[in-house]
């Protein structure tokens, strides 16, 4: 195992991570409501296609990071999933960013693949908000060597943070031609 990056404290890091999500909750939700209407010079679907990639990569570098710490290789294992972090957090600004520039898209495909747009969409936007906690406690509970409760937590996080980073990816596709 390795030795622990920061020091415990539980009672700062639950405030903490309890106002980041919440925070960043509403201020996702409050994008809906918002567009800022300017020309920042390019066009700005740029972003949505750079969520996509990002989302992708996040999702190859879960795998890649439950590969590492089944192998037992728990340095890589931290250092896949830091990198994942950091890469959800330039995620979160592109995503931002996007919505800001470019309001919301309205999907007009019908039949079938609607059908499989609305579920994936219904199933990944309310999941993307419970992850982020998890997300949080089980980086904290890593970094702080309580690896017992790193473990619990991320038997629930991983699977979730991978759906939601592959189903990122897919609802770029299927919207795609509608921006």
């Amino acid at each position: 195992m390795l030795k622990p990056s920061w020091k415990k404290n539980d009672k700062k890091a639950k405030t903490l991570i309890y106002s980041i999500s919440a925070v960043l909750f509403l201020m996702i939700t409050a994008l809906g409501r918002v567009k800022l209407n300017i020309d920042p010079g390019f066009d700005i679907r740029i972003f949505a296609l750079a969520n996509a990639v990002i989302n992708s990569l996040v999702a190859i570098l879960l795998v890649l990071a439950l590969v590492a710490v089944k192998a037992k290789k728990y340095l890589l294992h931290k250092r896949l999933i830091i990198t994942a972090l950091f890469l959800s957090i330039l995620f979160l600004l592109s995503y931002v960013a996007h919505h800001l520039l470019a309001g919301e898209t309205k999907f007009g495909g019908d039949g079938f693949v609607r059908y499989l747009y609305y579920f994936v969409l219904m199933t990944h936007i309310p999941l993307a908000a419970v992850v982020l906690p998890f997300i949080m406690f089980s980086a904290y509970n890593g970094l702080t060597g309580d690896f017992e409760k790193h473990r619990k937590i991320a038997k629930i996080t991983w699977p979730l943070w991978l759906y939601v980073a592959v189903t990122g990816p897919i609802l770029y596709l299927l919207i795609s031609p509608y921006y």
